[in-house]
């Protein structure tokens, strides 16, 4: 049996993880970046497009920005068949993944919308995945040996992005509340007071309130797309998206101060 080919779209945070962790789960590896600045396992092999890294893989994982999802799409459509498996990671709008999906029809590929449900880094390859598309279950079966943690929520692209989405409502908007209390307590001289107000609501110590902080500013330009696509979400389905717009103003501060 042919050894396992995945091709990575972005060799970010995220994907140079994902790439890291299954190469040493003994899958071969392909992938591309316009950027590269993370350090790879040796095994991965570096190519000089996204066309290239795609070309013989079995399996495409785009972990790209939201922003040039599509782009990257019209770039690998023409090596793209029907033995092949296209799973979208980034965190993009519904109408978004549907778009990419429409892009990609012509080629016959399985399409996943894949909604990347914790942080990365602590856990890499092995970071809880929701899925949902036509190609969902059989991504499910393909990787099944590896067992990862993916989860199938139905056929339909978007609905794991809407549950992705859903649930950044609540994590990113905390997360910015937490950073204003505590600049806040900082320039009140009051701190400490501020932080016990914090873990009385969420529990846990000064640890968990500072990994929310760090979190939002090591992740600011990542986090100020997801929310973009929040808002553009909530608007489609005619709900103002007062907070969450605040929320990438905050996000937006946070990246200007780095």
């Amino acid at each position: 049996m042919d050894k396992l080919h995945i091709a990575i779209l972005g060799l970010g945070e995220a994907g140079s993880r994902f790439a890291n962790d299954l190469v040493k789960l003994g899958v071969r590896v392909s992938g591309w970046d316009p950027n590269l600045i993370r350090e790879l396992n040796v095994a991965v092999f570096v190519a000089k497009s996204n066309l290239e890294a795609c070309r013989d893989a079995d399996i495409i994982l785009s972990v790209n920005l939201s922003s040039v999802s599509e782009a990257v799409a019209r770039e690998v459509l023409p090596v793209l068949n029907s033995k092949k498996i296209y799973a979208e990671m980034n965190t993009s709008s519904p109408e978004m993944k549907v778009g990419i999906n429409t892009i990609l029809q012509s080629s016959g590929v399985h399409f996943v919308d894949v909604a990347i449900m914790a942080p990365v880094p602590p856990s890499g390859i092995f970071t809880p995945l929701l899925t949902s598309g036509p190609g969902a279950l059989i991504l499910k079966e393909k990787l099944n040996h590896l067992n990862l943690y993916l989860s199938v929520l139905s056929e339909t692209v978007g609905d794991a992005s809407t549950r992705k989405l859903l649930r950044s409502i609540v994590y990113k908007g905390i997360a910015a509340v937490i950073c204003e209390a505590v600049e806040a307590g900082k320039v009140f001289e009051l701190e400490g007071y501020v932080r016990e107000q914090i873990q009385s609501i969420i529990g846990g110590n000064d640890e968990l309130i500072d990994r929310f902080i760090e979190g939002s500013v090591t992740h600011a330009e990542r986090r100020m797309h997801e929310m973009e696509a929040v808002a553009k979400m909530l608007e489609s389905k005619g709900i103002e998206p007062f907070l969450s717009k605040a929320v990438y103003d905050n996000l937006t501060k946070l990246k200007n101060r780095k």
